[in-house]
């Protein structure tokens, strides 16, 4: 089912695409962009999660360097019956995660270094348990298609700003319809993000719930990233605003026009549906302290670190 939407998904960004090209160099620009609309298809079934880590400066970890890290990777893993994803850092002080890749067999888990710092063990271990959901539940592929093909559609009606218009007034649409399509473009490429984001992420975090045992824990991650992510940027995101859906909050300031539309559900929905599952499961319902979001002293990092030692001597992961 997963891969008939992923399909639908494509066409219909294909044709967005088209539409562009066609506006930009009316019906040899709409070939064009066919095109190139269908290698990048091509190419991001089987590049998507590397072009995506790349984007985001995610390096690899193993046992050597991040031993504590792969081993709760590894131990929900086999908890959600999976395979072992590949583990990614991020360097980035804005606590966040995310999951990519084509199926289970090729996922890879990547989380940032403010993550490791600001939560405690349950938590991170809510917000891998949350990542693994998306593979298990096998939405990363369409997740992260959509964020190469939408940044690539945004990237396209931009130049639209530059080439188009003059050469466009014998075809009718001329600068305007060019400026139409600069500003329409990304709002529908976002919109069918919203989408596919605002409909997975409760199945996510309920599955994450359960495989990590720990819903309240995941409901005070979630409170702790989002405070965190209003007051700290995160500047790989920013200049890549198409893969804000990926992640587990969405990390976009919200300061410029394509952060004005929200990726994600409600936060405060989200730990509320926890908190229930939590209450379902005989946990008491969590004081996550969610609304403060001036500032991060309020979730102050834990000085032993979520391994119970010092933050420094974790390693370059962290």
């Amino acid at each position: 089912m997963n891969l008939v939407r992923t399909a639908m998904l494509l066409a219909g960004l294909t044709a967005l695409f088209m539409a562009v090209g066609f506006l930009i160099g009316g019906a040899s620009g709409a070939i064009i962009a066919f095109l190139v609309a269908a290698a990048m298809n091509l190419a991001s079934y089987w590049n998507a999660d590397r072009i995506v880590l790349s984007l985001h400066g995610a390096h690899p970890v193993d046992e050597r360097n991040a031993a504590e890290l792969v081993a709760l990777v590894r131990e929900l893993a086999g908890r959600a019956n999976l395979p072992m994803p590949q583990v990614y850092v991020m360097e980035s002080t804005q606590p966040n995660a995310f999951a990519t890749g084509r199926n289970p067999q090729h996922a890879a888990v990547a989380v940032s270094t403010g993550l490791i710092d600001v939560l405690n063990r349950d938590e991170i271990a809510g917000v891998v348990a949350h990542e693994l959901a998306h593979i298990k539940n096998r939405d990363t592929l369409t997740m992260t298609v959509t964020a190469t093909i939408a940044g690539a559609i945004s990237m396209l009606a931009q130049f639209g700003l530059f080439f188009g218009g003059g050469a466009r007034d014998n075809n009718g649409t001329g600068v305007i319809g060019t400026l139409l399509m600069v500003i329409l473009a990304p709002l529908a490429a976002m919109i069918v993000q919203m989408a596919i984001s605002r409909t997975r992420e409760y199945a996510a975090d309920s599955l994450g719930g359960r495989i990590s045992g720990r819903p309240d824990a995941l409901a005070s991650a979630l409170a702790k990233i989002s405070s965190a992510a209003h007051a700290i940027e995160n500047e790989t995101a920013e200049r890549a605003p198409a893969t804000a859906h990926l992640f587990i909050v969405n990390p976009l300031s919200g300061q410029r026009m394509d952060n004005l539309f929200s990726t994600h559900p409600s936060t405060q929905n989200r730990i509320a549906a926890l908190q229930r599952l939590a209450q379902e499961m005989g946990q008491a319902a969590p004081q996550s302290g969610f609304g403060s979001r001036t500032s991060v002293p309020s979730y102050p990092t834990d000085p032993a670190g979520p391994w119970g030692r010092p933050p420094a001597s974790r390693g370059p992961w962290g």
